[in-house]
């Protein structure tokens, strides 16, 4: 692949967005969204990064990401550098095709929007699965361990007490749903 391919494919996605920085490096800067490409100095390798979120931010979630670089990101890893946690694409040079280079921008911009929803998602549901382990283990039923819940938001150990009844009816909700949708898939 050529600069001006690079160059090609970049200006084809964001048009004027993009900025060729150097004769080795790239910026678009678009609606919240920063993606650099870069160059390496002997030109032989291509390196295209996305900013995700401030690295504490993402602290709680490391097991979640390392475990999407393992399984979800493909051909794409999140990575943390300078505070920051980056969605992070590199390939050699030589062997990189317009249109591989073209799906790698994609899904970068993917991770982008998804930002930590994916793995707050799957560390939530880690969570409730304990929750309902914890309660099957105490010999608790479905209704009885909703029952607690329901307890647990009305003295404020769960929620803000000051919130409307409205919010307190979703929130519930929600907690129903998941340990609905779950129950019967965790075992002792």
């Amino acid at each position: 692949m050529t600069s001006d391919e690079i160059t090609e494919v970049l200006t084809n996605l964001f048009g004027e967005a993009v900025t060729v920085t150097e004769p080795d490096s790239w910026q678009v800067e678009g609606d919240a969204l920063r993606l650099l490409v870069l160059l390496s100095e002997d030109q032989s390798w291509l390196r295209a990064l996305v900013t995700i979120v401030p690295a504490q931010e993402a602290q709680p979630f490391l097991e979640q990401l390392l475990e999407a670089n393992f399984d979800d990101t493909q051909e794409a890893r999140y990575a943390l550098f300078q505070g920051l946690l980056w969605g992070v694409f590199h390939h050699r040079l030589a062997t990189l095709t317009p249109e591989d280079f073209q799906q790698a921008v994609a899904r970068l911009v993917v991770l982008h929007q998804r930002g930590l929803g994916d793995s707050f998602s799957k560390l939530a549901e880690l969570q409730i699965r304990q929750i309902i382990r914890a309660a099957k283990q105490q010999g608790q039923s479905l209704e009885a361990t909703l029952q607690t819940l329901d307890r647990l938001y009305e003295e404020g150990v769960m929620g803000d007490m000051s919130q409307g009844q409205q919010v307190r009816s979703d929130v519930l909700g929600a907690w129903r749903y998941q340990l609905e949708r779950l129950w019967n898939e965790v075992e002792l």
